[in-house]
């Protein structure tokens, strides 16, 4: 028994020297080939990773016409290595002091720390860098910095956006199109030693290594100069009435081009972190409001769109009338009292509530509903910067009577500034839609990025348009020369908690021009003035005027009145 035991155990020995005896074979094995046969894959593995990418520049943001809005200026931190001293703290401070304008105690006293790396100075220029590389001294180090500049100051601060290098972190066009600007046509890798010095070969272009890449110059749809006077006259209005905020959008018709995008308060994109989050906010893209009476146009056109009424219609105007348990009245009720039968051009003319409401009453809540949303209501408009709002538009079932006859003079809905500049541009480009934009596209480009969409036949928008030209020319908006299609607006702010309005107002203008070729469309809101007569044509109409006849001038519009007054023209 003791003998079969024994005899097992061996076997079972014998078994596991066997086994152990193949694993260490195919191990050897598995060595030898890797190390042989493999060894070009291990050489590759690492090459790589001894392999850089060259640091890239943001490519260059431009306006139509060239001018350059922001742009990356590189710059340089200066480190030194304690442990490859060659040199003592006194003897580089004394040789470094006049490179950097530095005093010589201040810098031996860094360079006598005893961390293993000292920051010496950040943002060194080009010129400084070289002449201390030059010195060859094997103790320091750089670190190549980029920082965004942005020339022109302020101006379109809220398209352009911000960028900080350090924190990869953006806003407006510069996060949207980011990876645009840090795209370079070809693939650029080069190999280093320990030290840092550039392992060259046949297959590497010096050019690509002793200059930094750079991505792509982005081109915008903005105009320097018409973004400029909308600043300018924006700016002058809100200080000389106190207001809280405004915006001025200029769109062009046919192509959906924002020419401009002016958003007060705005910023120094090149000093961003000075500046608190409402004053860099788009507020224009992310917060809604009642658009008062500008949204009469829209109501119009949407009972034009389903044909409820023609350009002929006769509304009898009541000047008051009850909506359940609510009383509406025109503004001028107790000065006029009840209009009696009136035209649509009366109705814009006067904006005439009562007229407004019945227009929308025509309409079942699910047919307004439907039109509005082909205007682009209670929906993003697509427009490529962040942070844009849907607005708030209900579903037809949640209205009852007086939401349905709010919704005609620009009550029951909230809508976003871009919204209503795209919905009136509709009018101005014949009837069709177009996804407003800030990015020049090319032509392939721009017909994925760029939607256009018919929502009224040309005819219907040609007499929308005849109608609101007649309303401005009985009033004071009017210019001698062109032709306006516009409608002024006064709607009152909601209180900041959502329950009931406050005792301010947004007061606003929107329209476009020459009326009867339109090259521009343009929307002036302002929000919470607080001196003097506080309407649409007061605070926002003035704005209006001013931007369109500078507008005029730079884009060298055609009079299109029949008779233009001569003085005036040589005068643009």
């Amino acid at each position: 028994m003791h003998k079969q035991n024994k005899r097992q155990f061996e076997t079972r020995i014998g078994c596991l020297q066997f086994v152990l005896n193949a694993c260490i074979f195919l191990l050897l094995g598995y060595l030898f080939l890797t190390q042989v046969f493999d060894i070009r894959g291990y050489k590759d593995r690492a090459k790589y990773q001894r392999t850089l990418t060259p640091f890239v520049l943001r490519g260059g943001i431009v306006d139509r016409n060239g001018i350059k809005l922001a742009s990356d200026d590189t710059s340089f931190n200066l480190y030194a290595h304690p442990q490859y001293y060659d040199n003592s703290p006194s003897e580089l401070a004394q040789t470094l002091s006049p490179l950097l304008n530095m005093p010589e105690g201040e810098l031996e006293k860094k360079l006598s720390s005893t961390d293993s790396v000292i920051l010496l100075k950040k943002g060194i220029d080009r010129k400084t860098a070289d002449k201390i590389k030059e010195l060859r001294l094997r103790e320091l180090s750089f670190e190549v910095k980029n920082k965004r500049v942005y020339p022109q100051g302020s101006l379109a601060s809220h398209v352009l956006g911000f960028y900080n290098p350090d924190a990869d972190m953006a806003g407006g066009v510069e996060y949207v199109a980011g990876d645009y600007l840090k795209y370079i046509d070809k693939s650029i890798r080069y190999e280093k030693t320990p030290n840092g010095d550039i392992i060259y070969n046949l297959s590497l272009d010096p050019e690509d290594v002793s200059t930094p890449a750079v991505g792509k110059t982005l081109q915008l749809t903005i105009d320097s100069a018409i973004q400029h006077i909308c600043e300018k006259y924006l700016t002058q209005m809100i200080q000389k009435t106190n207001a809280l905020r405004g915006a001025v959008i200029v769109m062009e018709p046919k192509t959906g081009d924002i020419l401009a995008f002016a958003v007060y308060p705005n910023y120094d994109p090149n000093n961003y972190s000075k500046y608190s989050l409402l004053e860099m906010k788009n507020w224009a893209l992310t917060d809604v409001y009642p658009p008062g009476s500008t949204f009469k146009i829209i109501t119009v056109a949407c009972a034009f769109l389903t044909n409820k009424i023609t350009k002929n219609e006769k509304i009898m105007d009541t000047g008051k009338m009850k909506v359940g348990w609510w009383e509406i009245l025109n503004y001028d009720y107790y000065d006029k009292g009840a209009p009696g039968l009136i035209d649509l051009v009366y109705l814009f003319q006067h904006s005439s509530n009562i007229a407004s409401i019945k227009v929308a009453q025509k309409m079942s809540s699910e047919e307004f509903y439907d039109a509005l949303q082909l205007f682009g209501y209670g929906q993003r408009t697509g427009i490529d910067l962040p942070g844009e709002s849907t607005g708030l538009l209900s579903k037809p079932s949640m209205w009852d009577t007086a939401m349905h006859a709010s919704m005609g003079y620009g009550y029951g809905s909230s809508v976003t500034a871009i919204q209503m500049a795209a919905a009136v541009n509709a009018i101005a480009n014949d009837g069709v839609w177009i996804t407003p934009h800030v990015i020049k596209y090319s032509d392939d480009s721009a017909k994925e990025k760029v939607i256009k969409r018919r929502i009224m036949t040309e005819e219907q928008a040609h007499d929308l348009r005849d109608i609101l030209v007649k309303s401005i020319d009985l009033s004071a908006s009017k210019m001698d020369d062109y032709q306006i299609a516009a409608k002024t607006g006064t709607s009152r702010r909601p209180n900041d908690n959502g329950v009931g309005y406050s005792n301010k107002v947004y007061a606003s203008m929107i329209g476009f021009l020459p009326a009867s070729n339109p090259k521009v469309t343009i929307y002036v809101v302002i929000d919470s003035a607080q001196k003097g007569a506080v309407w649409g044509s007061t605070v926002a109409a003035p704005v209006f005027r001013d931007v369109a006849t500078e507008i005029i001038r730079i884009l060298n519009l055609n009079p299109d009145k029949e008779n233009p007054n001569p003085l005036k023209k040589s005068k643009n």
